[in-house]
C-alpha cells in the first residue's frame, strides 16, 4: 500500500539512499555523544542524558584545585622556599684601591692622609725626572718672553694654607689695580690742570711696584707655606710690612708724592663741573688705596697668627739659613774662590819679603 502514497509524477526514487527508511530515522534521530568539533559549552544541555558530569565548576578561593584523584581532601598550593645563594666574595687589587677624601676620614685617618701627601710630593721632588715647566706669567708660546717662575697653589701648597695662599694672590692682583686706577687719575689731572707729575710718577709706580711686590712679598709668603720655611716666613713679614706702610701714605695722597689720595681728592674739588668729575674720581682711587691698606693689615695678621701657631721662631730661620745659604753650591765656590786668592796672595807676599 506504500505504492499509492508516491507521487506517481515525481521522480524516481528508486536509487535514492535517503529514502530508505533506516537512513530517515537515524537521521531524525539525536546523536547520542558529540564530537570535538561539535562541542559548544554555551549550548543547551542535551534532554534525556547525564549531565553531571558535564558541569565546569570555576575554580578559586572557595573551590580549589583537588589532587590525588576523586574524593582525596582538598590542599592548598604551597611554594618551596628558594636556597638563596651567598653573593661571591671579590677581592680588590691595590691598583683599585679608593682614596677616601680628608671630609670624611676620622682625625687619624685625615693626619695619615696628609702625612701621605707629603712624603708623595717630596718624592716626586726628589726624582730628577721630575720636571715642572714654568707657567707664570701666562704668555702666549709665540711670546718673545718666556714664564719665570712655576705656581699651582693646588700641587704645591697644602690643603689647609690653599684659601690663605690664594687669597694673598688675590691681593697683590688688587694691589695692581689700584695702581692702574692711579695712573688713568694722574691722567684726568694731567688733562684738567695740566698736572704732568701724578701722571709720569703713576706709570713708574706701575711698572715698578707690580712686579716687585710679587717677587719681594708674594713669592717668599708662596715658597714659606709650600716648604714650611721660616726664612721665606721672615722675608715676608719685612717687605710686607714696608708694603703696608708705602700704600697708606699713597692713600692720603700727599702732594708731590704721585699718587691720588685724599689730600689729592680734596683739591680737586674747585666748584666747577669739571673739578667735582675729577674730584670724584680721585677720591675713588684714595677709597681703593684705603681698601688694599686694610687688606694688607688683616693678611700680615692672618698670616703672622699662622706662623706663632707653626712653632717657628727666630732661631728656626737662622738655622734654615745657615743650612740654605751656606751649603749652596754656588755660595761654597765663591768662598773657595775668595779663600784661594787670600792664600795666593799671600803667598806671593812671602816670595816678595827680603830675606836677611
Amino acid at each position: 500500500m506504500s505504492g499509492f502514497d508516491e507521487n506517481p509524477f515525481g521522480e524516481p526514487t528508486i536509487n535514492d539512499p535517503f529514502a530508505d527508511p533506516a537512513v530517515r530515522r537515524a537521521a531524525n534521530t539525536a546523536p547520542a555523544s558529540r564530537g570535538i568539533e561539535d562541542y559548544n559549552p554555551f549550548a543547551d544541555p542535551v534532554p534525556g542524558q547525564n549531565n553531571n558530569n558535564q558541569t565546569q565548576q570555576v575554580r578559586g578561593a572557595s573551590n580549589p584545585p583537588m589532587y590525588g584523584g576523586v574524593g582525596a581532601t582538598p590542599t592548598p598550593a604551597t611554594l618551596q622556599p628558594t636556597q638563596e645563594i651567598p653573593p661571591p666574595n671579590y677581592t680588590r687589587n691595590p691598583q683599585q684601591t679608593v682614596t677616601p677624601t680628608l671630609g670624611t676620614l676620622s682625625p687619624n685617618a685625615e693626619q695619615r692622609a696628609k702625612e701621605e701627601w707629603d712624603a708623595r710630593r717630596e718624592e716626586e721632588l726628589r726624582n730628577p725626572a721630575y720636571y715642572r715647566r714654568n707657567n707664570w706669567p701666562p704668555l702666549p708660546e709665540k711670546c718673545c718672553f718666556q714664564p719665570c717662575f712655576y705656581q699651582d697653589i693646588d700641587v704645591d701648597i697644602h690643603t689647609d694654607f690653599q684659601r690663605v695662599v690664594r687669597q694673598l694672590y688675590y691681593l697683590w692682583m688688587f694691589h695692581g689695580l689700584v695702581l692702574l686706577l692711579n695712573v688713568i687719575g694722574g691722567f684726568a689731572l694731567m688733562l684738567c690742570y695740566k698736572e704732568f707729575e701724578t701722571f709720569g710718577l703713576g706709570i713708574l709706580y706701575l711698572i715698578l711696584f707690580t712686579p716687585f711686590s710679587f717677587v719681594c712679598w708674594f713669592r717668599p709668603a708662596y715658597k714659606a707655606f709650600k716648604s714650611d720655611s721660616s726664612i721665606n716666613f721672615m722675608a715676608f713679614f719685612f717687605v710686607f710690612f714696608f708694603q703696608l706702610v708705602v700704600t697708606s701714605v699713597q692713600g692720603i695722597g700727599i702732594p708731590g708724592a704721585g699718587t691720588c689720595g685724599i689730600i689729592k681728592a680734596i683739591a680737586s674739588f674747585d666748584g666747577t663741573g669739571k673739578g667735582t668729575f675729577v674730584g670724584i674720581l680721585i677720591f675713588m682711587i684714595a677709597t681703593c688705596y684705603g681698601i688694599a691698606a686694610a687688606g694688607d693689615l688683616l693678611m700680615l695678621t692672618k698670616i703672622h697668627r699662622i706662623y706663632r701657631s707653626s712653632g717657628a721662631s727666630m732661631s728656626k730661620a737662622q738655622q734654615e739659613f745657615t743650612t740654605t745659604f751656606l751649603r749652596n753650591e754656588h755660595v761654597q765656590s765663591a768662598a773657595g774662590n775668595v779663600a784661594a786668592s787670600a792664600v795666593r796672595a799671600q803667598m806671593q807676599a812671602n816670595t816678595n819679603q827680603p830675606r836677611y
